[in-house]
């Protein structure tokens, strides 16, 4: 059976070897380039016409071998034919390996490469071994396959490099190797580890739609010159720690299905990161300029993070513009829509600006100049247990706000048994590092003032009442007078922000006042004026004047009537509202309406101010 015409491989464009050529599987056979002088590539010359192209060989010679296959003891004896007799190490001039394949161990260890070096589309099909490897100018590798490990540590490419479209099916490493020119990744597949630790790129890198399928390692790497990883695939994780960027106008957009580790990483420019990502650790980061962070699905760490100008951390709501939102949904499945940020502990807030993120379980604990923080867009905190809960045989429910996970931490150490389990503490909290209840009033109080600062007064109404819940807990920095002042606050009308609180509370005020003045305030009978007069000579004189109300008398359910209710009803408002009831009242009625008059105008004003500190901008 013949094969197919689409199947059968083009001949090649060299003069080529032709062995094994087959007119129905293979016409075109062996497309080893021919050695000059002979009709057959280097891998099927005769042993003797070998060894005399061989001994011909000198150090710093071109080589052209151009689709020849290689066996690891033919590529052993051409290196061998080529070594510096001063280094004991390969030495080649220019060298075009397009198209080879390499059986074996394919070890160029310590080999230099005067000219170009060309392994376009070659195959590697075992190990292939570039270690402390000098290229001189271009080298390239573009739509180079390795089949099982490569290593490229401490090699040298003074040139341009080019790896784009190469595939990498085992273990990569470019440890401490130096990139002086142009690095190009462009469309490149990882599929094991890839590990670029200490790499040097003093001039463009580009890592563009390339597939990471591996952990990729760039810990401690420097990039010198702009660094494009648009596109970019991260099917496991991606480090950055201590990583150095010393130009980088951009680092993304790309989508890494695992950590995104930039930890101790330093930008010194001016940048813009682009990352759709599971999480994103930036502890001990420095930004020594402005930069833009945009994250999709992220749960970001800016713990100890060094901010030397505005830093913008934003959620960003699409898909990024040169990325795949279906490529983002593979590999972030279960991703959130949000944008969460666990930790700004030990940064400068003042620098910081957080737009639509996810605060429910930040911890603001330990940050520099909190009241200086942005906050913008939908910020979202942890609220409060919600329901119904017991406190004994107590029913209780908490009211709602918005929390910081700092009190949740701080309840669940701190309050009873039954309370702590409505709290709940993220485990991320260093062990023996829970704040203080007046630690946490002192976050909240910068926070009250950060969004007042920003003409956010409603959003500040919360933590200017988680500020008075934990002064109110506090039983060491708060003396216990201020306390029970704080909880009279708190239960007549929510530290003067829950204005149903008050009017209940002035509902009920004014019933019991009602209920009072029915029941000893209002006399039984309203006691009618009596007017008398004095005769001298021709003038009489006279004067009216009601006496005292007459003493109560009769059953209560003589008392509570519906007229008598009226009554009351309109002594009470009339003596909150317009202060002066008209109405004849004994004495136990007098005390009763001074006492309304004192404390149910009280009860207006904090509903009041409850109702103006929540409708403010």
């Amino acid at each position: 059976m013949s094969t197919p015409p689409d199947l059968i491989p083009s001949a090649p464009s060299w003069p080529y070897c032709a062995h094994g050529a087959d007119a129905a599987a293979d016409p075109v056979g062996c497309r080893g380039i021919r050695v000059p002088g002979h009709t057959a590539c280097l891998a099927h010359l005769s042993y003797t016409d070998r060894d005399i192209y061989l001994v011909g060989l000198v150090p710093g010679a071109d080589i052209d071998h151009r689709g020849t296959p290689f066996t690891e003891d033919l590529l052993r004896q051409l290196l061998r034919a080529l070594s510096d007799p001063s280094t004991r190490r390969p030495h080649m001039g220019t060298a075009n390996f397009d198209g080879a394949r390499f059986t074996g161990n394919a070890e160029f260890h310590g080999a230099q490469f005067s000219g170009n070096a060309q392994f376009h589309r070659t195959q590697f099909y075992d190990y292939a071994g570039f270690r402390m490897v000098q290229f001189s100018d271009y080298a390239e590798f573009g739509g180079a396959q390795f089949h099982d490990n490569a290593e490229f540590d401490e090699a040298h490419f003074p040139g341009n490099a080019g790896f784009d479209g190469a595939r990498f099916s085992g273990h990569i490493r470019f440890g401490s190797a130096r990139f002086s020119g142009y690095a190009g990744f462009d469309g490149a597949q990882f599929s094991g580890g890839a590990v670029f630790g200490e790499a040097q790129f003093s001039g463009r890198a580009r890592f563009r739609r390339a597939r990471f399928s591996g952990y990729a390692g760039f810990d401690e790497a420097r990039f010198h010159g702009n660094t494009e990883f648009g596109g970019a695939q991260f099917a496991s994780g991606a480090g950055f720690g201590r990583a150095r960027f010393v130009v980088a106008s951009e680092l993304g957009p790309f989508v890494c299905a695992g950590v995104v580790d930039l930890s101790r990483a330093v930008f010194e420019d001016p940048v813009t990161l682009e990352i759709a990502a599971r999480k994103v650790l930036c502890k001990r980061t420095r930004w020594e300029s402005t930069a833009t962070v945009r994250l999709r699905y992220a749960t970001a760490d800016f713990e100890d993070a060094v901010l030397s100008a505005p830093v913008a951390v934003t959620a960003h709501p699409t898909c990024f513009a040169t990325g795949d939102d279906a490529v983002e949904k593979s590999l972030l499945p279960d991703g959130c829509d949000g944008v969460r940020v666990t930790s700004v502990q030990g940064v400068d807030a003042a620098h910081l600006v957080l737009i639509d993120a996810d605060l429910t379980d930040c911890l603001f604990f330990g940050a520099f100049h909190l009241d200086q923080i942005h906050l913008e867009g939908h910020t979202v905190f942890a609220p409060t247990p919600t329901g119904w809960h017991r406190r004994g045989i107590r029913p209780t429910r908490w009211t709602r706000r918005r929390t910081l996970a700092e009190e949740h931490h701080c309840r669940a150490a701190t309050t009873a048994p039954d309370d702590r389990r409505q709290w709940r503490p993220r485990p991320h909290l260093a062990s023996g590092s829970t704040p203080k209840p007046q630690d946490v009033a002192a976050l909240y109080r910068q926070l009250r003032k950060a969004l007042e600062d920003g003409k956010n007064e409603p959003g500040a109404a919360d933590f200017y009442y988680g500020e008075c819940e934990m002064r109110r807990h506090d039983r060491t920095a708060t003396p216990k007078g201020e306390r029970r002042i704080l909880w009279g606050y708190w239960l007549l009308s929510g530290y003067g922000l829950r204005a149903s609180r008050a009017f209940s509370w002035l509902f009920a005020a004014m019933s019991l006042t009602v209920l009072l003045l029915m029941g000893v305030g209002l006399p039984t009978h309203d006691p009618d004026p009596a007017t008398t007069g004095t005769l001298h000579g021709n003038q009489i004189s006279l004067s009216t004047s009601t006496p005292d109300p007459a003493a109560l008398h009769g059953t209560w359910s003589q008392r509570m009537t519906w007229a008598r209710a009226e009554k009351a009803t309109r002594a009470a408002v009339n003596s909150v509202i317009f202060r002066s009831s008209g109405q004849n009242l004994t004495s136990a009625g007098t005390y009763i309406e001074m006492v309304s008059r004192l404390l149910e105008p009280t009860l207006i004003a904090l509903g009041a101010l409850a109702i103006r500190g929540r409708i403010k901008r």
